[in-house]
C-alpha cells in the first residue's frame, strides 16, 4: 500500500499520458492503468509512452492490453497482437497488464483469457470491464476466476491467485456507471470471497465514492480523477478539428488532478 494511504484502501488511477501518471503519483495515488484513446474506453499505449512512464514512477504500474476500440470479440491477428504487448509490458518491467476477451455469445473467453494469464506472469493481470459485456455476470465472475486459478495447486489462497496473474477484476456492475451498479459489485464482491479482488470504476469521484465503497464493500477503487486543461498555443487556428468528435477542441486536453485525487483519497480514510 503506498505510504500516503493509511485505510486498507487502494487507488488506481486511470492515465493516458506519462503526465498524468506522474500527477496521479503526486497525489498519492497507489498505482496508475496506463492506455490510450480514453474516449474509446482505452486502447494500449505506444512502446515510448510505456518505457518512459515506468521511468518515471516508483509506484504500480499496470497497462491496458487492446489492439482497438469496440466490442472484445479479438481475430487471431488482434489475439497475436496482444500477446506481443504483453511480451513488451514484461521486457519494461511493468507491474500488471489489463485485458478482457469475450465469445460471439456474451460469455468469456476462458482458453484465450488463461493463455494470456500465462504468457503475462509474473505480472499480474486485471480483467477489464469487458466483463460489463457479458451475458451472464454470475457465470462470467466463475470463468475469469477459473482462468488464472486452474492452474493453480489445491488450497493456494488469493496472495498465490494473484501472483498467478488472476489477481483482480474491473467492473462498473453492468451498468454504465459504477454508481448505478454498486449493489451488482456488493454482490460479485461477496460471490468472489478471497478468490479474487472486484475493483469498481467508470464514473467515481469525489462526490459517489464513499457511497460507492459503504455499499459495495470494495477496497480498491478505479478512476480518472481528471481536469481540463488549456493548450499554451497562441495561433490558434479555426473552422478545422484533426478529430472525429463533434465540438471537441484541439486546444484542451484532459490531465489529472492531484487535488481532486487527493480529496478522494482523504474521503477514503475517513471511512
Amino acid at each position: 500500500m503506498n505510504k500516503n494511504m493509511t485505510m486498507d484502501f487502494k487507488l488506481e488511477i486511470c492515465v493516458d499520458s506519462v503526465e498524468s501518471a506522474i500527477e496521479a503519483q503526486i497525489a498519492g495515488a497507489d498505482r496508475v492503468e496506463l492506455c490510450n484513446n480514453l474516449a474509446e474506453g482505452g486502447t494500449t499505449p505506444g512502446y515510448g509512452t510505456i518505457v518512459s512512464a515506468r521511468r518515471s514512477l516508483n509506484i504500480g504500474m499496470n497497462v491496458i492490453i487492446r489492439p482497438r476500440g469496440g466490442d472484445f470479440l479479438y481475430s487471431g491477428q488482434e489475439f497475436e497482437i496482444m500477446k506481443r504487448d504483453i511480451d513488451i509490458c514484461k521486457e519494461c518491467e511493468v507491474d500488471g497488464v489489463v485485458l478482457g476477451i469475450l465469445r460471439a455469445d456474451g460469455t468469456v473467453d476462458k482458453e484465450r483469457t488463461s493463455e494470456l494469464i500465462k504468457l503475462a506472469h509474473p505480472m499480474s493481470v486485471t480483467f477489464h470491464r469487458a466483463f460489463d459485456m457479458c451475458s451472464d455476470p454470475g457465470q462470467g465472475l466463475e470463468d475469469i476466476i477459473a482462468s488464472g486459478a486452474s492452474r493453480l495447486d489445491p488450497g493456494q489462497g488469493l496472495e498465490d491467485i494473484i501472483a498467478s496473474g488472476a489477481s483482480r477484476l474491473l467492473t462498473s456492475g453492468l451498468k454504465d456507471k459504477a454508481a448505478e451498479g454498486a449493489e451488482m459489485i456488493r454482490q460479485l464482491i461477496s460471490q468472489a470471497g478471497n478468490r479474487i479482488i472486484i475493483m469498481p470504476g467508470s464514473g467515481i469521484s469525489d462526490s459517489n465514492i464513499e457511497r460507492i465503497a459503504v455499499i459495495t464493500g470494495a477496497k480498491e477503487f478505479h478512476l480518472t480523477g481528471r481536469k481540463e486543461i488549456e493548450s499554451n498555443m497562441i495561433f490558434r487556428k479555426q473552422g478545422i478539428s484533426m478529430g472525429g468528435v463533434p465540438g471537441k477542441s484541439e486546444y484542451t486536453r484532459q490531465l489529472a488532478d492531484q487535488e481532486k485525487i487527493k480529496r478522494i483519497i482523504n474521503i477514503l480514510r475517513a471511512i
